[in-house]
C-alpha cells in the first residue's frame, strides 16, 4: 500500500470526496482516506502522479509520505521517529490563535450592536449618534473576523466551485450573504446621507437591515467547534506516539567477552543480550541462562507474571521482574512482537474512517438546492414584471432565511451538551464521532483481566483440614509464601496481612521448580504447591479433593499446604470478577447488545469468569493480533465496541468502531480508545451507550426542527404565501429563532439520567446475522498474521463440555485446526501446579515432531496430545524434563 499525505480536508464530506476521486483513477484497487491522520493509503498499480492529480482536481492537496517512500533505507527506530513527527499536532495552536483574535473583534462588535443599540451602553461622542459611522465600524469589525477565519471561505467556495460543497461552504455562504446584504444597505445609507436625509430616516435601515454581527458570529462559533475537534484529534493520535515511546531504545549486548550498551538498531539476530531485574527486554529472544518472572502485560494484558527459564521465549517491551537472564536475540527491529503491535495500531488508525456527520451528508444537497431556489425566485419575480430591487430582495431573503445556522448547530450543540453530561459522570468521549456512534453499537467485546475482573489475584477460599482453623492455615501459608516472589504467593501474603496475622520464622527455604515451596518451621517441615505435588507427600481427603476440583472448574487456582506429612488445607487464589460487571453486562443485553468476552487467558478460567459475568459468548487464548482479527470478524455482523485496559488491547481498541478504555488501564489503551471511563466502572459502558442514544435522539429532533423551519419559511421568503412579504430582516430574525429553538432543545440533555436503566430497550429491533457454526467448545485462537479468516468463531457460553475430555479440539500453533487424520494419547506429567506450568508443558510437547496440539491440566497431572504421526516417546520425555517437569509415562 502506498501512503500519501492529504491536505485541505476539514470534514467527513471532504474525506468522501477524496476517496471518490482517487477510486476513479485507473489501476486503483482500493483507497482509504483518514481524516484523523490526514493520510491516504492506495492499493493497486496506479501511478502516484495520477493519484496526486486526482486529489488536486478534487480541490485538495496530496504528496507521497517520505517515510513510506524510503522505508527500505531507514532503520525501524528512525521510521518510528519520522512517524511520530508526522503525527505532531500543528493545527490546534493556529486555531486557538484564530479563536482568540475572533473573540476580541466579535466582543467589540457585539458591544455596539447589542450593548449600545439595545441597552444604551456608552460610546465615544463621535459615534454615539452617527448611524453611518456605526455601520462602517460594524462592517470593519465583521470584515476583520471574516479575514481571520478566511480558511472557511477559501475551503467553502473552492468546494462549491468543484461541485462538492462541504460544511465550510455552508458557513461561507451564510456569512458572505449576511455581509454582502449589509454592505448593500450601508451603501443605501450613504446615498441617503449624500442627499441630505436626516439621521432619523437612517434609523430603520441601521436597526433593521444590518446583519454584520451575524456575518461575524457564524465563522467565530464554527471556529470554537473546529478548535475542540482539533484538540480531540490530537489526543487520539497521541496513542500512536505514546506506543512508539514505549519501544526500548538500548540493549546490553555481549561483544568480545564484554557487556556493552548499544542502540536498539544495532542488535542483530543471534546476539546474546543480558537483562537485569526491573529492566525491559529489548528484543524478542530465547533465554540461554537464568530464570525469572516476566511481566508480559504489555503484550497479553494478563497481570500475573509468567515464570521463564532456560529455553523459554521472551518478547520485546516486556519487563524482567525478578532474576538476571542471558538471552539470544531471535527477532529484531520491525520483526519483534511489540513492533508488530505498533504497526497494527498505526494501520488501524490510518484506515478507520470517522463517521460522516449528518449535516455533512445533507450539505451537498441543501446548499445547491437553496442557491437554485434563490435563482428561481429572482427570475420569477423579474418575469412577473417586478423591479430588480424587489426581486433581489426576495432572492436574498431566501438565502438569509436558509442560512445554515440551525442546520450547523443541530449536531454540535447536542454533542457539546452530551459531552458535558458525560464528563460530569466520568465518561469522556474524545470526539463527537465517538459520542454519535457509541449508541449504535450492536456487539460489545470485553477484555477479561482488568475489565470484567479486578486484574490481580486474590484469595477467594480458605479450606482448612480437620483440626485446623482458617487463621492457622493462613499463618502457615503466610510464613512459607512470604519467602516467594510468585504473584500467587503475594495474594496469600496480602490476605494474611489483611487479617493482621503474624508469620512464624522459617529456615531452609527452597523453591522447587515446577512443584512448589518447602521450608522448616521449628522442628517441622512445611510444603506448599500443587495437588499432585502435595499428594505425593501427604494424603488428601476425598472431600477436600472434590472441593479443590470444583474450585479449579470455577477458574480458581487451589494451593495445597502440608506440615509434617499431614495436609494443613487448601487456599484458592483467583482474579475475581468486579462487583458491577454482571450488572453492566445485563444492562447491555437489555439494550439489545450482544456481549463477547475476549481474553488471552486459558479456556477453563475464561469459561468460569464468563459464566459469572453472564456474557453471550467467549473466546479465549487470544494474543493481540488475534484480538484485532476477531474484532474485524465481528464487524462483519454489526457495529462493534471493544472494552479494554491493556497495551495488548490497543490494536483491537483502534480497529473497533468504538474503543472504550477503562480509566485505570494503561496510557496506551486510554490513548487508543474513543471513550475513556474515568471511574473504571463497567456499568459506565451501558451509561455511555445510554447517553449516546439520548444525544442521537436529540440530534434527530434538532435536524427535524431545522428542516421544518426551512420547509415552512423558504416558500414564505419566496413570496408564495399571499399577503405575506418577508424582507431580509425578518429572515434573519427567523434564522435566529430557529437557532434558539435548536439550542434550547439540546439543553434538555442536561436532564438525561445516564445510569437509569428503567427505560432501556433495543435501539434496532432487527436481529444480528447468526454466527457461523463452530466447535462445541471454547476455542483457543491466534490469528495468522492478523488474518481474521484464520480465526475460528467463538461459541455460546451455555455449551457444555468436559474441560479434560480427550475429544476437545484445540487450535494448532498457526491458529487453524489440524488437517488430516489425527489421534490422541494421554501423557502423565509430574510437577505441574498452576496454569503457567500447563503453558510450559504445552509448549515443550508442541516442539516434538508429529504433535499438532496439546491440552495440559495441572489438576489431573495429564497432557492430552493430538498428533498426525506417532511421536517418539524418548523425545517427549526429553522435552518434558528440559522444561523441569517429570515424565511419568503414557497412559495405557
Amino acid at each position: 500500500m502506498t501512503q500519501y499525505t492529504v491536505t485541505g480536508m476539514s470534514c467527513a464530506s471532504c474525506q468522501a470526496h477524496v476517496e471518490k476521486a482517487v477510486s476513479k483513477v485507473p489501476g486503483v484497487k482500493a483507497v482509504s482516506v483518514s481524516l484523523l491522520t490526514n493520510s491516504m493509503g492506495v492499493e493497486g498499480t496506479a501511478d502516484s502522479a495520477a493519484v496526486i492529480a486526482a486529489v488536486e482536481k478534487a480541490g485538495y492537496g496530496a504528496s507521497l509520505r517520505e517515510e513510506s517512500a524510503k522505508s527500505s533505507e531507514r532503520s525501524a527506530s528512525a521510521r518510528l521517529r519520522a512517524e511520530e513527527e508526522a503525527l505532531k499536532d500543528h493545527t490546534t495552536p493556529k486555531l486557538v490563535r484564530r479563536l482568540e483574535y475572533s473573540v476580541f473583534f466579535l466582543a467589540v462588535l457585539m458591544y455596539i450592536t447589542m450593548g449600545h443599540n439595545m441597552w444604551g451602553w456608552p460610546l465615544p461622542s463621535f459615534l454615539s449618534h452617527n448611524h453611518l459611522g456605526l455601520a462602517l465600524t460594524q462592517m470593519l469589525l465583521a470584515a476583520a473576523v471574516m479575514i481571520i477565519n478566511k480558511d472557511f471561505f477559501t475551503s467553502g467556495f473552492k468546494s462549491l466551485f468543484h461541485g462538492a460543497p462541504n460544511m465550510d461552504a455552508l458557513v461561507a455562504l451564510g456569512s458572505s450573504v449576511s455581509f454582502g446584504w449589509s454592505v448593500y444597505i450601508f451603501y443605501r445609507m450613504t446615498v441617503l446621507v449624500t442627499h441630505g436625509t436626516a439621521s432619523m430616516d437612517l434609523m430603520p435601515l441601521y436597526h433593521n437591515q444590518l446583519y454584520f454581527e451575524s456575518a461575524a458570529m457564524i465563522p467565530a462559533l464554527i471556529t470554537v467547534g473546529k478548535t475542540l475537534e482539533s484538540l480531540s484529534k490530537g489526543r487520539t493520535t497521541d496513542a500512536l506516539k505514546n506506543l512508539m515511546k514505549m519501544a526500548p531504545k538500548t540493549a546490553s549486548v555481549e561483544r568480545n567477552g564484554q557487556t556493552v550498551m548499544v542502540g536498539i538498531d544495532e542488535v542483530q539476530s543471534g546476539d546474546i543480550f543480558v537483562v537485569k531485574p526491573g529492566e525491559a527486554i529489548p528484543v524478542d529472544g530465547v533465554i540461554v541462562e537464568g530464570s525469572t518472572a516476566v511481566d508480559e502485560s504489555a503484550l497479553t494484558g494478563e497481570s500475573i507474571p509468567v515464570d521463564k527459564t532456560s529455553g523459554d521465549a521472551v518478547s520485546a517491551a516486556t519487563i524482567n521482574q525478578s532474576g538476571f537472564i542471558r538471552a539470544r536475540a531471535t527477532r529484531v527491529g520491525e520483526d519483534t512482537t511489540f513492533s508488530q503491535i505498533v504497526q497494527m495500531v498505526s494501520d488501524a488508525a490510518a484506515t478507520k474512517a470517522p463517521i460522516a456527520k449528518i449535516a455533512d451528508k445533507v450539505s451537498g444537497i441543501f446548499v445547491p438546492a437553496v442557491i437554485v431556489i434563490a435563482a428561481v425566485v429572482l427570475a420569477g419575480w423579474l418575469l412577473t414584471g417586478h423591479p430588480l430591487a424587489v426581486s433581489l430582495e426576495h432572492a436574498i431573503t431566501v438565502l438569509v432565511i436558509s442560512c445554515p445556522c440551525a442546520l450547523g448547530l443541530a449536531t454540535p450543540v447536542a454533542i457539546m451538551v452530551g459531552n458535558g453530561m458525560g464528563a460530569k459522570n466520568g465518561i469522556l468521549f474524545k470526539t463527537s464521532e465517538a459520542l454519535e456512534n457509541t449508541g449504535r453499537i450492536q456487539i460489545v467485546a470485553l477484555d477479561k483481566t482488568g475489565t470484567i475482573t479486578a486484574g490481580k489475584p486474590e484469595v477467594t477460599d480458605v479450606l482448612p483440614a480437620a483440626g485446623r482453623t482458617e487463621d492457622d492455615l493462613l499463618s502457615l501459608a503466610y510464613a512459607l509464601e512470604m519467602q516467594s516472589e510468585h504473584p500467587l504467593a503475594r495474594a496469600v501474603v496480602a490476605e494474611a496481612e489483611k487479617r493482621h496475622l503474624q508469620p512464624e520464622k522459617v529456615h531452609d527455604f527452597k523453591a522447587l521448580s515446577g512443584n512448589g515451596l518447602t521450608a522448616s518451621i521449628g522442628n517441622t517441615s512445611v510444603h506448599g504447591g500443587s495437588g499432585s505435588y502435595i499428594g505425593s507427600i501427604a494424603a488428601i481427603p476425598g472431600d477436600l479433593q472434590k472441593k479443590a476440583d470444583a474450585l479449579a472448574e470455577q477458574g480458581r487456582t487451589p494451593l495445597f499446604f502440608e506440615q509434617d506429612g499431614r495436609l494443613a488445607g487448601i487456599i484458592a487464589v483467583a482474579d475475581v470478577i468486579k462487583p458491577d460487571s454482571a450488572q453492566a453486562i445485563r444492562e447491555l443485553q437489555k439494550m439489545g447488545i450482544e456481549t463477547v468476552m475476549l481474553t488471552g487467558d486459558n479456556e477453563r478460567t475464561a469459561r468460569a469468569i464468563g459464566r459469572q459475568a453472564g456474557v453471550n459468548r467467549i473466546i479465549a487464548g487470544v494474543l493481540p493480533d488475534g484480538k484485532e482479527a476477531v474484532i474485524r470478524k465481528l464487524q462483519k455482523r454489526g457495529k462493534v465496541a471493544m472494552v479494554g485496559d491493556g497495551i495488548n488491547d490497543a490494536p483491537a481498541l483502534t480497529r473497533a468502531d468504538i474503543g472504550i478504555a477503562i480509566g485505570a488501564g494503561t496510557d496506551v489503551a486510554i490513548d487508543s480508545a474513543d471513550v475513556v471511563l474515568m471511574n473504571s466502572k463497567l456499568t459506565d459502558v451501558s451509561g455511555a451507550v445510554r447517553l449516546s442514544r439520548a444525544t442521537i435522539r436529540n440530534i434527530h429532533e434538532n435536524l427535524f426542527w431545522a428542516f421544518a423551519y426551512n420547509a415552512l419559511l423558504i416558500p414564505m421568503a419566496a413570496g408564495l404565501y399571499p399577503g405575506i412579504h418577508l424582507n431580509p430582516m425578518w429572515g434573519a430574525a427567523a434564522m435566529a429563532l430557529s437557532s434558539f429553538t435548536v439550542c434550547m432543545n439540546a439543553l434538555r440533555l442536561n436532564l438525561a439520567k445516564v445510569h437509569d436503566a428503567s427505560h432501556d430497550r433495543p435501539m434496532n429491533k432487527k436481529a444480528l446475522p447468526e454466527m457461523e457454526k463452530a466447535e462445541t467448545v471454547i476455542t483457543a485462537v491466534n490469528a495468522v498474521n492478523g488474518n481474521p479468516e484464520a480465526c475460528p468463531v467463538p461459541v455460546r457460553t451455555e455449551t457444555k463440555t468436559d474441560a479434560s475430555d480427550a475429544s476437545m479440539a484445540e487450535a494448532s500453533p498457526d491458529g487453524r485446526q489440524a488437517a488430516g487424520r489425527t489421534e490422541t494419547e494421554t501423557v502423565l506429567v509430574g510437577g505441574m501446579m498452576c496454569e503457567n506450568c500447563e503453558r510450559h508443558v504445552t509448549n515443550a510437547l508442541k516442539s516434538v515432531d508429529g504433535i499438532v496440539s496439546v491440552k495440559a491440566d495441572h489438576r489431573t497431572g495429564k497432557a492430552i496430545v493430538t498428533y498426525t504421526s506417532k511421536p517418539d516417546e524418548a523425545a517427549m520425555k526429553q522435552a518434558i524434563e528440559d522444561a523441569d517437569y517429570e515424565y511419568e509415562g503414557v497412559q495405557s
